[in-house]
Parts: C-alpha cells; structure tokens; sequence
C-alpha cells in the first residue's frame, strides 16, 4: 500500500513537480492538495486516520503552514507532517518542531531527503496496514 500524501502547497508548478518526483520515487499516493490554511486543516480534520503524511509550505495564498501544523498537534499514532519549505532557516526549523512537525525540508536543497524520508515511511510498518 502506498504512503498515503496530502500536500498543503499553494505554488501550482512546485506542488505538482513534488507530486510527480514522489509518486514516482517513493511510492506516495497523493490523496488531494490545499493551497490555504483553511482547506488543509478541514480536509485533514475530515479525513483522520485515512492519511499517513501530510507535507506542508509554511508560506499559503491564506493563512500559514504553522496554523495547519498546531491544527494536526492531535493527530492520531503513526500519522506524519513535514515541512517544506524555502524559509527553513534554523529559528523556523525549531519552531516547527515545536509546533509537531516530524521533519523540515527546506525546497531549495533538501528534496533528496524528504524522498528519502517518505521512502523510509513507506517502508516503516504502519497501524492498520
């Protein structure tokens, strides 16, 4: 069963290069995509237990990244979010991880280890699987 990927990523040409890449290398299925705050948190909130990764911009058309990542600071065992983004600095590095992050990916020079993150995931025995 693939890693079951829900992209929170307002950027059309950014968000559809990641589905490919990962899809393609590290058997995700994307589930669906949010470009605001506001989506992501529903969806995520109306499909609990139906996803395994969750991978968030901090920066959205509405609201922030950080918004969606304190709305999943619930969510159920085995369930992952990540970050990805160009403002990986390392005060936002350590703000997301304070706010539940799992990992943070900076866009610019870190896709090769959110793949193999996701590899690592996909190959991780998970709940109900």
């Amino acid at each position: 069963m693939d890693l079951r990927t829900y992209i929170v990523e307002d950027n059309a040409t950014i968000r559809e290069n990641l589905i490919g890449t990962l899809e393609e290398l590290a058997s995700i299925e994307a589930l669906g995509w949010a470009e605001t705050e506001n989506e992501a948190k529903s969806w995520l909130a109306q499909h609990e237990g139906r996803w395994d990764l969750a991978i968030v911009d901090l920066f959205l058309k509405q609201g922030s990244g950080l918004g969606v990542l304190e709305a999943c600071r619930g969510r159920a065992t085995g369930r992952r979010v990540v970050v990805l983004s160009n403002y990986a600095t390392a005060d936002m590095r350590k703000r997301c991880l304070q706010l539940g992050a799992d990992a943070v990916f900076d866009k610019s020079n870190e896709i090769d280890a959110l793949v193999e993150y996701c590899i690592q995931l996909y190959e991780a025995p998970r709940p109900g699987a």
